[in-house]
């Protein structure tokens, strides 16, 4: 997900914020210039298969709905298939539904696009079976591969293909791209809780747009409510716990623990957050391996079936028996 100019959509309270303010031209999309520079290239002279790698909520479906817009105007539907690899990710669809899109005439144009969303779900069947399909139509259909994970997708296929790479927008870009949001909304909301937003968005756009819309129905939007709505754990009550961890207090960390807990945070998600904390810590880097090392023994006690309390408990402990 990108920046738009947010002017043309109404106020919908009903409307899927990522959709209702998801950018309809390359020229709107920021975080990626130097990708869309080499788009709208393509967009005049010609496509190419292309393949979108990055992480989620970075714009990479977004770039290839805008292409199709630009690409064909009023037509795009006609001229535009779009299929999500992770439903529909066997050999069968590659043969009839992929196929038979592929071997219509495009409507007043040079060719038709297949995108192919989290195309690093096909099976390793579907992508031989694909990689013939693009050989064979390629005269009058293009495809756009998009993937979290470059290398799953075959080699064969990405040879055939421009590859470009999306990365997360920065802070700065993102914060501003929230606030152009709250403000058409017209929401009151603090500075901090776009912090709060971000932290739990981890470069994923699309995910803090969600958590925003989630937000709208509070009076005010504070951090707390960010992290109340999202059942998240507090970064700073989570520091908090460390720091009394690393400094032998361990009935004061277990309190805050079980604050946590009792706010309804998941475990793993405790976890997560105390992943992140411990890097802030003012203790040497040598401790701070050795706790990164018991986090993740821990986590994986959890992921294997512990308690949640019982297991981070037990980290606490060992923390604090380090002196």
């Amino acid at each position: 997900m990108s920046e738009t100019s947010l002017t043309r959509a109404e106020p919908n309270g009903y409307e899927l914020w990522t959709e209702k303010y998801r950018p309809r031209q390359l020229s709107e999309i920021s975080g990626q210039e130097q990708i869309i520079g080499r788009l709208k290239s393509f967009i005049v002279k010609g496509l190419p298969h292309m393949l979108f790698a990055g992480p989620p909520g970075c714009g990479k479906t977004t770039a290839s709905l805008a292409i199709a817009h630009e690409l064909y105007g009023s037509n795009w539907h006609a001229n535009y298939l779009e299929l999500n690899a992770s439903d529909e990710r066997g050999i069968d669809v590659v043969r009839h539904k992929i196929k038979d899109f592929a071997r219509t005439k495009p409507i007043a144009a040079q060719y038709k696009v297949i995108c192919l969303d989290e195309a690093d779900a096909l099976t390793s069947d579907a992508q031989n079976a694909l990689r013939r399909t693009m050989e064979r139509y390629s005269e009058s259909t293009r495809f756009i591969l998009i993937a979290n994970y470059s290398s799953k997708i075959i080699d064969p296929i990405q040879s055939r293909c421009a590859i470009f790479r999306f990365k997360p927008l920065t802070h700065e870009q993102s914060i501003e791209f929230l606030r152009r949001v709250a403000s058409s909304e017209k929401l009151d909301i603090e500075d901090g809780a776009f912090d709060a937003i971000l932290h739990l968005a981890e470069g994923d756009m699309r995910r803090a747009i969600n958590v925003l819309q989630a937000a709208a129905t509070a009076k005010k939007i504070t951090e707390n409510v960010i992290f109340e709505l999202a059942a998240a754990a507090h970064p700073k009550l989570v520091n908090h716990m460390l720091v009394q961890a690393t400094r032998g207090m361990f009935p004061a960390a277990r309190a805050a623990l079980m604050e946590l807990l009792s706010n309804g945070i998941a475990g793993e998600d405790i976890m997560r957050e105390i992943s992140k904390q411990v890097h802030t810590l003012d203790i040497d880097d040598r401790k701070k391996m050795e706790i990164i090392r018991k986090v993740g023994e821990y986590e994986y006690r959890i992921a294997a079936g512990g308690t949640p309390q019982i297991q981070i408990e037990a980290l606490l402990a060992q923390i604090a028996a380090m002196g």
